[in-house]
């Protein structure tokens, strides 16, 4: 998790593309808990590989790892080399069961996860397999080959970023042949490129298809992505107790944190509201809204709000960071 986000600006400019939040929790804290749920077993240890996000981002990580009852590591790339290399920042943790997973995709999966396989490459079918990499399997399911943006309809399971390794050892040895070899593509040590190595060394790999992929790479996949999880999480409490709620109207699913004061406003469906927010005199739906904003008398929909904006206006489908005031 250590890249720019630059497609998620402006809010990557202030807080790590993995900590932005979704239906009230980061995308870091989901994905965690997501992969816990499939495992057969205890997660142990997480290595977060960032870049330099200070003290409190790596205290937070920390405790999103202790949500789950783990230990949380923190490592650092300092220079973007590539998949491999970011990997290779947390070796010591390639032992053993090994989960590796990119932390701005979220996924819903219905299978448990079998150890007993040599690897897992977590997939879901699409319809445009030419934008991704893609694995093609044998009649037994066992994946023979990855290709990269396939220009030929070889396949459409597209690898969605998630991957489990019986031993992490085996992966952390072609990681290092790659370095020895300087087997780079472009100026990056790739992280198929040491899967393939795996797989002609007797590796075998299969997929493990999930209900469904979730982007959050950009502010409109985002949104949908908020949208996604509160289908998902409807039946659970997403109101917080100390929301103070006036004259106003919630149409679930609706995420409302702590201390969010709502007046003769109407939010929903598919409104995320950090804590600490005020609305007064407005209509918000399918949005996601950060700590401690402030809008009024405004129609949104379909937007990005960061934390501590003030927003006075009728745009319905904006975009604004941190620390931002619009009136309009």
């Amino acid at each position: 998790m250590a890249g720019q986000g630059t497609r998620l600006r402006p809010h990557t400019l202030t807080v790590p593309k993995p900590l932005m939040p979704i239906a009230g929790k980061p995308i870091v804290h989901r994905l965690v808990e997501d992969i816990a749920k499939v495992c057969s077993q205890p997660v142990t240890d997480i290595g977060f590989v960032i870049g330099d996000f200070g003290e409190d981002i790596q205290q937070q990580l920390k405790e999103i790892a202790q949500s789950i009852g783990a230990k949380g590591h923190i490592y650092y790339q300092e220079q973007a080399l590539g998949t491999a290399h970011a990997i290779h920042c947390a070796q010591e943790l390639l032992n053993g069961n090994t989960i590796v997973a990119f932390a701005d995709t979220l996924f819903k999966a219905e299978f448990v996860l079998d150890t007993n396989n040599d690897g897992i490459i977590w997939v879901q079918e699409v319809d445009n397999p030419e934008a991704f990499g893609v694995v093609k399997t044998d009649e037994m399911e066992i994946i023979i080959e990855f290709i990269e943006k396939p220009q030929t309809p070889v396949s459409n399971m597209a690898i969605i970023g998630i991957y489990f390794f019986k031993e992490g050892k085996a992966l952390k040895a072609e990681l290092e042949y790659l370095f020895d070899n300087d087997i780079r593509v472009g100026n990056e040590y790739q992280l198929t490129d040491a899967l393939e190595l795996m797989k002609q060394k007797g590796t075998k790999f299969v997929p493990g298809r999930v209900k469904e992929w979730l982007d959050c790479g950009n502010k409109e996949a985002a949104v949908h992505t908020n949208m996604r999880y509160l289908d998902y999480i409807k039946n659970q409490k997403l109101v917080a107790d100390t929301a103070l709620i006036s004259n106003s109207v919630i149409i679930p699913p609706v995420y409302v944190g702590e201390n969010v004061e709502l007046n003769n406003t109407v939010i929903g469906p598919y409104v995320s509201i950090g804590e600490n927010t005020i609305i007064e005199d407005s209509r918000i739906r399918n949005t996601i809204i950060q700590n401690g904003s402030e809008i009024n008398n405004a129609n949104i929909a379909n937007s990005m709000l960061g934390n501590f904006v003030k927003f006075h206006g009728t745009s319905s489908n904006v975009s604004i960071g941190d620390y931002t005031a619009v009136k309009e």
